[in-house]
């Protein structure tokens, strides 16, 4: 039977699938709340061997909307165990999120439990996420939870269009690698304020900018852009970074 395919992305996602083993594993929180995650297993999963990545969706959408499948499923299939997870709130369908501090608990929640998985331990692990999906890593990682470096696909650098407001009194305490990935039309995160903040994380940091990108890297039809050739130009960035970074 012949499989036609859209765009290039679906051309690759097929190709991705192919190439991993898919599980979906509930994660307790705590004592009234379990959540559901999804792993991405690269087929030549090595136990202590292959690194593995967990990504936090943002506020407004789960884990299962498109730009964290994409991202996922690519990670996945770059060699890495990849992991995705609903936070509380929209595991039971809300649309505001949790307080800061079920989030956090939610996060250290799903590090033990790969921690805890009996055949899929990783050589290095590595945190992050869309918008509020990373900045809580971030704040996870401050905080303690240990973590070989975090990757942001967009960090809410500021409330939209309010660059006094900065979210960073944290990164004093982040010791690790980190990359930011920023669309130069990003409203959260205004780039100027971004280099001017850098140097208060206490680790290294690496800055990928996407010309006319918005918070989703989306850009405007006059650059005639091609989405699924951003994506994947992130999705390589990643892998190179996190084959180049670790924790000292």
């Amino acid at each position: 039977m012949e499989i036609r395919f859209e765009n290039l992305l679906d051309w690759v996602k097929y190709l991705w699938i192919q190439a991993m083993d898919l599980l979906s594993i509930p994660i307790q929180v705590n004592s009234d709340q379990t959540i559901t995650s999804l792993w991405s297993v690269p087929k030549d999963f090595t136990p202590g061997q292959t690194d593995a990545v967990i990504l936090a969706h943002g506020a407004g959408n789960d884990m299962n909307h498109p730009f964290m499948v994409t991202y996922q499923q690519g990670l996945a299939q770059a060699g890495l165990l990849s992991i995705t997870f609903n936070f509380p709130y929209k595991e039971l369908g809300r649309k505001a999120p949790d307080r800061p501090a079920l989030l956090l608990q939610t996060w250290n929640a799903v590090v033990q439990a790969l921690k805890a998985h009996p055949s899929l331990h990783p050589r290095r692990l590595f945190l992050g996420g869309k918008s509020m999906g990373g900045r809580m890593a971030s704040l996870a990682v401050a905080e303690g939870l240990p973590c070989d470096g975090l990757v942001f696909l967009g960090y809410p650098l500021h409330p939209p269009k309010q660059p006094e407001k900065s979210r960073t009194d944290h990164w004093p305490q982040i010791g690790c690698p980190s990359l930011f990935i920023e669309g130069t039309r990003d409203s959260l995160c205004d780039l100027d304020l971004l280099h001017q903040n850098l140097s208060k994380l206490k680790g290294p940091s690496t800055l990928m900018t996407l010309e006319g990108g918005d918070h989703s890297f989306k850009t405007p039809k006059s650059l005639r852009t091609d989405p699924d050739t951003i994506h994947l130009e992130v999705i390589e960035k990643i892998r190179q970074w996190i084959n180049d970074h670790s924790c000292e």
